[in-house]
């Protein structure tokens, strides 16, 4: 695999990641509320994606190919749980539209423990199995035929570091200090917003997987 090839693939990578998608809506609404939070969702996310890539290139797209229905009842799971988190997420929103956090402490606290914030992100971003054919599209058409190991790893590290140091940034940049001080008023309608897109991010997944399936 050539340099150009390999850094084509990269860009092309990020430029997917950036898309809105529930990965990206996931880091942005929590860095409004704490840093340290939006970094474990971040790695969460990580986690999945190196998990994704790993499988695209280890053939995983043949495999959902030959057996479209492992992606269908995948894709309804994961649905499923974007419409529980959704819901979980409007009726927060809802509940605190008029006593929204007094400080950057408190906006923190109701996120959870780091340690439930790093699963949210990395169930959220497990929950949309078509990235591997995303990544398929992108990544098969620019590998040889037999790819080597040391290639195989290369673009692995190369596709899943590049996405966390993107996450890693929009982390940092979305939660200083000053932006989440601005953001506090606004912390209920965030999770409005968010809930709202995870609900109907959730059902679309699960109406694609039942419909395929029937």
């Amino acid at each position: 695999m050539s340099l150009s090839a390999y850094l084509t693939v990269i860009v092309a990578n990020l430029l997917g990641a950036l898309s809105p998608g529930p990965d990206i809506i996931l880091i942005l609404r929590t860095a409004t509320r704490s840093r340290r939070h939006a970094v474990a969702a971040a790695f969460g996310i990580q986690v999945g994606v190196l998990m994704w890539v790993s499988l695209t290139v280890l053939g995983a797209a043949a495999l959902l190919t030959a057996f479209p229905e492992i992606l269908d009842a995948v894709q309804i799971v994961g649905g499923g749980w974007l419409l529980w988190m959704g819901q979980g997420l409007v009726r927060s929103g809802w509940e605190n539209r008029t006593s929204p956090p007094v400080g950057l402490a408190e906006a923190a606290a109701a996120l959870g423990t780091v340690r439930h914030t790093f699963v949210q992100g990395l169930t959220t971003n497990l929950s949309n199995p078509k990235i591997v054919l995303f990544l398929a599209a992108l990544v098969a058409p620019l590998l040889p035929a037999h790819p080597s190991v040391g290639t195989s790893v290369a673009l692995i590290l190369g596709l899943a570091w590049s996405s966390l140091a993107l996450f890693l940034v929009l982390s940092f940049v979305v939660s200083t200090r000053a932006v989440r001080r601005k953001m506090l008023v606004a912390t209920p309608f965030i999770d409005l917003g968010a809930g709202l897109f995870f609900l109907a991010a959730g059902a679309v997944l699960v109406v694609r997987g039942v419909t395929a399936l029937v």
